[in-house]
């Protein structure tokens, strides 16, 4: 039997209570096997033409998302994890398929099952979907 070690877990983050049981399992899974963290926060980024205009509320989204960040860092560094972080706009499932198996060259994905629901601008329910259908590494989803 082949075993491969994990040494990064990528961990995909909106700030919803999901996603924060999802930090903590990575949290549990990288202590025993001395992994490092990296969490995602994907932003979903409509077409330019429709965003402008609305600087202030990219803003606040922006102040929002690092807050939620340095809670994750927090966390991690809390249970003696190194957490990196990583913000992403675009396509949400998208960006985290594209760090999971690109350059980041990351060993599991562990995601909550579904995020916040009150609106499309963040992560949801079929973001988990595409990643279990799409990734080519394994994923832990968290309920």
């Amino acid at each position: 039997m082949i075993k491969k070690k994990i040494s990064k877990i990528l961990v995909p983050l909106d700030g919803s209570k999901n996603s924060i049981r999802g930090l903590e399992t990575a949290i549990t899974l990288a202590r025993s096997c001395g992994a490092t963290l990296t969490g995602i926060y994907s932003i979903y980024a409509p077409p330019h033409s429709e965003f402008r205009g609305v600087g202030s509320v990219e803003k606040s989204l922006n102040v929002e998302v690092k807050k939620f960040m340095d809670e994750a860092k927090t966390l991690a560094a809390k249970n003696g994890i190194v957490f990196n972080e990583k913000i992403a706009r675009g396509e949400i499932g998208y960006n985290i398929i594209k760090l999971a198996q690109g350059k980041g060259n990351f060993d599991m994905i562990v995601m909550g099952s579904r995020g916040r629901s009150s609106t499309k601008a963040m992560f949801f329910g079929s973001v988990s979907n595409y990643v279990i259908h799409t990734s080519k590494i394994p994923v832990v989803i968290v309920k």
